[in-house]
């Protein structure tokens, strides 16, 4: 696999230069002070490029190897009438990529919020610090602190008592902590959404359900994988992050199904995936090494990390890289065998990037965006590698 890790340009406290020292030669990043919707300049463009490349005459070069992400409009999500303008404007963004040299472009088609947990400081039997997703805490959220009209359809009778009770537990700080971490911005964002504007973002989808929304993401595919194929341009689209619909909200990247659909939309090699173990594996029914078999042609970026579901398996958190409900020995052996048949032909290795590591460490005393802290990554990166190369000791002898 082709080692590097996410970078959130130059704001980011986590350096390039760490990102050397950790043993990545790729570079993970997007211009996230672009407004959604917006063209990508070749200028804007190649002075990221520049940015990540401005050392590598004196140090072990980097390379912009992803684009994680290419932002995909809320209009197009919705079908909105004037989709096609910035469907358009994301065919320009894709051609001044393929100009200035990058060709691996991650999107996700998840209406309004990105990856949503409820504690970003979860703390772990070794001290660290590691997101998680409660269930309970969630519907807390929904139905007493957002009020959305409907919610109590949404959760059964014992989850609606609990989380009633905890509520009023709750001392106005912790109300204010819960929202924000709720309402996380993307990624690269370190603002919340306005709670008091964010019930109209969920009504912009009341008439949205999860065929509506899948037809619109065939519409959107179907539109920008044809031209990417012609520019050399692998498109992945990052699985839904839980696997499951949230705030009334649809979603449809969650199954192998769901993928089976989108490949089938347009049978192109540059409609592909960001296969993402730790929202996929979130859910048991997601058979990860046969689903990356299925898929092998289609994998063009590797996201690797682990969840832990919990007594209530609607719950989980991010669990140490090599344990959880991911079997990391089988995930990455058939990531290896995909990458052999590649290599048959020619193609170079996938691009992969351990994902959210754990705060640890020195790193417990900083500010990094949550799951992006040096030494947590570090500590995976190590992990993956020994893995990788264990696995491809044992196939040569």
């Amino acid at each position: 696999m082709n080692h590097s890790m996410r970078w959130f340009g130059p704001q980011d406290p986590v350096s390039l230069m760490d990102l050397r020292q950790a043993g990545c030669t790729g570079v993970v990043s997007a211009l996230h002070q672009i407004p959604v919707g917006e063209v990508w300049s070749i200028d804007a463009i190649a002075e990221r490029k520049r940015i990540i490349e401005a050392d590598n005459d004196r140090f072990t070069p980097l390379q912009w190897l992803v684009v994680e992400s290419l932002p995909v409009h809320e209009h197009i999500k919705k079908g909105s009438a004037d989709r096609d303008q910035y469907i358009a404007n994301y065919q320009e963004s894709l051609r001044n990529l393929a100009a200035c040299g990058i060709t691996t472009v991650c999107y996700n088609f998840m209406p309004v919020l990105d990856w949503s947990r409820t504690n970003l400081h979860y703390t772990l039997p070794t001290g660290a610090t590691t997101l998680r997703y409660v269930w309970q805490d969630f519907a807390l959220f929904d139905l007493y602190i957002l009020k959305r009209p409907g919610a109590e359809n949404d959760y059964d009778q014992a989850v609606k008592e609990a989380a009633q009770k905890r509520y009023k537990e709750m001392t106005p700080q912790d109300i204010a902590l819960l929202t924000n971490t709720v309402l996380l911005g993307l990624p690269g964002s370190e603002e919340a959404f306005e709670l008091s504007q964010f019930q109209k973002l969920l009504d912009g989808y009341a008439t949205i359900d999860e065929a509506t929304l899948q037809a619109n993401l065939h519409y959107f595919i179907r539109a920008i994988a044809p031209l990417a194929q012609e520019l050399g341009i692998r498109l992945c689209i990052h699985p839904d992050d839980p696997p499951r619909s949230l705030l009334g909200l649809p979603r449809v990247v969650k199954t192998e199904e769901d993928l089976a659909a989108l490949m089938d939309a347009c049978p192109v090699r540059a409609n592909g995936i960001t296969f993402c173990t730790g929202s996929l594996g979130v859910r048991a029914d997601n058979d990860l090494p046969a689903m990356i078999r299925r898929f092998a042609d289609r994998i063009h970026f590797v996201h690797l990390r682990s969840t832990k579901r919990e007594s209530d398996p609607r719950d989980f958190h991010e669990a140490p890289h090599l344990e959880g409900d991911v079997d990391m020995y089988e995930v990455v052996k058939a990531i290896l065998e995909v990458e052999r048949q590649r290599a048959l032909h020619g193609e170079p290795p996938i691009p992969m990037r351990p994902d959210h590591g754990f705060q640890m460490l020195d790193d417990l005393q900083k500010k990094t965006y949550p799951g992006y802290s040096a030494i947590g990554r570090l500590k995976a990166l190590a992990e993956l590698r020994g893995l990788e190369m264990a696995l491809n000791r044992m196939t040569a002898s």
